[in-house]
């Protein structure tokens, strides 16, 4: 699966260790159609408090067989599977209420042929008895999945139950995918989710991967989010950067929107290795173990009137316990930034008209100077920018000079944070330090040898030079921020101040939080 070891700090010591062709993405006409429960913004452009109560309300399906479509028995093990594989494709399915079945083998499952749809009666269950892998597989495309609940299959690591294979073009509609090992669900290009529960799943509540790498147009509208990575695999793998409510990998054009991502153990949403032009917005985000968002070694990403509340407390508390002073933030951008070269809606990093209240920590913008093409310190090992397909390019002398100096590295630059609201009252986070922080930096660097990142060449790029920005923001409570490395820690005035210069026309009211 290609899976990536999340990178945060590094120490300052030798470690061991097809751009798009289109402007954006696209969804079907009726798009623009909210899904019931979708949150949304209040008529004053502010992040609304609505959520997509999609799993203690799923939608119900309807009642009686559609005209045309075959009927699913229940009471006959493997009746889905068998009238799929018997029937013509473009074929619907109506699953009458009851517990479905597939065979007991563990590979057994649903291959449905190209235009397939899967539609569920009030109370149909497709259930894996945790003997099954995988519930829906195969490569057919433009498949649809509505009112289902699909669990307790027992996908390996890595890999997911409903769309296993990938395949483009899957729309997933108020369907539960709950109880499942590994993912809930996977993902190919042109997928639309929407309005589904997502719950408690051992690993991700949706891998979208893809091994090919051509996941384009991804949708996912109106859901929630909840309760996943119950295999708590972070702990289990150290280090493996492989959890969260959803993960995305070289993703290319992403509409993330309405969605209520909570309690999940780990990161909420996180984009990792070769994402570009995502738009995430109008989600309520809250009470995740670990930041709400991160944005990984990524491109060209809009982050707009998202509700953001009570996220890493757990993983932020945990590191600060433990001694570590970095900013591990709510919204973490690692290596990720605009990228005018590289097509997408937006040619920056912009995060704006969010509300983040008592989180630990607001923004940490990061770069790590040891982390690029080539490097034995590059934990998305084998892949390199979406600017140098080729990454043994990423060596001595051509690394030193133009332009592979610049486009071998993935870049924390043009990152545009405005306009949004950050609320902290230390009594309610239960915190004295290190829950306060906004930051810019990278660590000193030093690896390897021929390195021509050396120093503090990216520490100083990223907090200066590299036209990341604060301005117009309002800001309750304490706040302190920190620029350049982790042990440069100031006040308000200072952050303003020469060299830094950051929030212009932002107001910050100490007492004001709590």
């Amino acid at each position: 699966m290609g899976i990536k070891r999340r990178q945060w700090a590094l120490a300052a010591a030798p470690l061991a260790l097809v751009l798009l062709s289109a402007t954006g993405c696209t969804s079907t006409p009726d798009a623009s159609a909210k899904p019931a429960g979708t949150a949304s913004t209040s008529t004053s452009g502010v992040p609304s408090t609505n959520v997509a109560r999609a799993c203690a309300k799923p939608a119900a399906g309807p009642a009686k067989a559609p005209a045309g479509a075959v009927t699913v028995d229940p009471s006959v093990v493997g009746d889905l599977a068998a009238k799929t594989k018997s029937n013509p494709p473009n074929t619907t399915f109506w699953l009458r209420p009851g517990k479905h079945r597939l065979d007991p083998d563990r590979y057994a499952q649903v291959i449905p042929k190209e235009g397939d749809r899967y539609i569920g009666a009030p109370g149909a269950v497709l259930d894996g008895g945790k003997k099954n892998q995988y519930a829906f597989g195969g490569t057919a495309p433009d498949v649809t999945i509505r009112y289902l609940t699909v669990q307790r299959f027992v996908a390996p690591h890595d890999e997911g139950v409903v769309n296993h294979d990938s395949a483009d073009g899957w729309v997933i509609e108020h369907a539960t995918i709950q109880y499942n090992s590994a993912a809930g669900l996977m993902a190919g290009a042109r997928q639309q989710v929407r309005a589904s529960c997502l719950r408690g799943n051992g690993q991700y509540g949706m891998n979208a991967y893809q091994a090919k790498g051509g996941i384009t147009g991804l949708v996912v509208e109106g859901n929630e989010i909840v309760g996943n990575n119950t295999g708590d695999w972070e702990r289990r793998r150290e280090g493996c950067g492989c959890t969260g409510g959803i993960k995305f990998w070289a993703v290319n054009g992403a509409d993330i929107r309405g969605n209520w991502v909570h309690d999940n153990r780990g990161t909420g949403l996180w984009a990792d290795t070769n994402n570009n032009d995502f738009r995430i917005e109008n989600n309520v985000i809250e009470d995740n173990d670990g930041a709400a968002l991160i944005y990984e070694t990524s491109y060209n990403a809009v982050i707009r009137k998202n509700t953001i509340r009570r996220n890493n407390w757990v993983e932020g508390r945990g590191e600060a316990d433990r001694g570590d002073n970095f900013p591990y933030a709510t919204i973490y951008l690692s290596e990720s930034g605009g990228e005018p070269r590289i097509r997408a809606r937006t040619d920056k990093l912009e995060v704006y008209g969010n509300v983040l209240e008592n989180n630990w920590s607001g923004i940490t913008l990061w770069e790590n100077a040891d982390r690029f093409c080539n490097s034995p310190a590059n934990t998305s090992s084998g892949d390199c920018t979406l600017l140098v397909p080729d990454t043994d390019r990423c060596a001595t002398p051509e690394i030193t000079k133009p332009p592979l100096y610049a486009d071998c590295r993935w870049k924390t630059q043009r990152v545009d944070i405005h306009d949004n609201r950050f609320e902290l009252d230390k009594s309610v986070v239960k915190c004295t330090v290190m829950c306060d922080r906004m930051a810019v930096l990278a660590n000193y660097g030093t690896y390897p040898d021929w390195s021509p990142y050396k120093g503090e060449r990216v520490a100083e790029a990223i907090t200066t030079e590299q036209h990341n920005r604060w301005h117009d923001n309002v800001y309750l409570g304490p706040w302190k921020f920190v620029a350049q490395d982790q042990s440069r820690v100031f006040d308000f005035a200072q952050w303003q101040g020469a060299p830094y210069q950051q929030d212009a026309g932002s107001t910050l009211d100490q007492r004001a939080g709590g």
